[in-house]
């Protein structure tokens, strides 16, 4: 390592960080988790699943930490009660479908503990339910009710689209709501206040720890706040190039154990 760094607080992504392709959550990365945990310094989890989808993860890891689910929208404690929820405002929700739809995206909805889609057979669906553990519900219209929304989803498998929506989406709403996508083909819609940036503060503030303490490790675009707002970021090395310039370290992919050899070279190498 070039210098020291204190490290008191790691703060993962999960799909394509955490977890591999196969949403596998490897006995490598157990055990770098169990090793970080052991020196001493906190580990929390962040992600754009609802809450009841990272369930198996908390489970398996036994974190202490709050968890922060859609982006930022939902901190729940270990066991499973809400800390705090941010809800998308519902002009801005109603907005957000109708530029959606504009794009040709199709639209998820996630209310309370409902996942609201009005297609079962649309791209994505499938793979998503079986990764978060739980079945949407298909409504004919998911915009029937836009009170208490905690994330619209725009999905599409045209990923220049998704990247005009994104674009669209910024420009539409600026300070009013938050828009990222966590995957190529997902792009999400969210409290302007609930990004993984604020999540780095809220765990600051929650924790007591300095954000210069903070160290982050993420691959999508909607990581790259946390990244911005925390002391030592890092990019898997399935990370778009993008997202990788905006870290101080690059790991391997997702599917080559990118995630613990980050924890072991990084953070537990660095108090060697």
């Amino acid at each position: 390592m070039a210098e020291k760094r204190k490290i008191s607080l790691v703060l993962a992504d999960v799909d394509g960080t955490l977890v591999d392709e196969q949403k596998v959550l490897t006995e490598r990365a157990r055990a770098a988790v169990r090793s970080v945990r052991q020196a001493g310094i906190h580990f929390a989890i962040t992600s754009g699943r609802p809450p009841m989808g990272m369930a198996m993860i908390l489970d398996a890891l036994q974190l202490d930490t709050p968890t922060a689910g859609f982006n930022g929208g939902l901190f729940i404690r270990p066991d499973r009660s809400i800390l705090e929820e941010k809800t998308v405002p519902e002009d801005v929700a109603a907005r957000a479908l109708d530029l959606i739809r504009g794009h040709g995206l199709d639209v998820w909805v996630y209310r309370g503990n409902d996942w609201l889609i009005s297609k079962a057979d649309a791209p994505h669906v499938v793979r998503e339910a079986w990764t978060v553990k739980f079945e949407p519900r298909v409504v004919a219209d998911v915009g029937v009710d836009l009170t208490g929304v905690a994330k619209i989803v725009g999905v599409s498998d045209d990923l220049e689209r998704v990247q005009r929506c994104e674009a669209d989406a910024r420009a539409a709403f600026g300070e009013r709501a938050t828009a990222n996508r966590s995957q190529p083909y997902y792009l999400d819609i969210t409290n302007r206040d609930a990004n993984k940036g604020a999540v780095v503060d809220y765990l600051s503030a929650h924790l007591g720890v300095p954000a210069d303490e903070i160290a982050t490790i993420g691959d999508q675009p909607t990581d790259v706040p946390m990244f911005v707002k925390s002391g030592f970021a890092i990019a898997m090395g399935n990370a778009p190039d993008d997202v990788k310039a905006k870290a101080a370290a690059v790991t391997d992919s997702h599917n080559d154990e990118g995630f613990a050899k980050a924890m072991e070279r990084f953070i537990l190498g660095n108090l060697a």
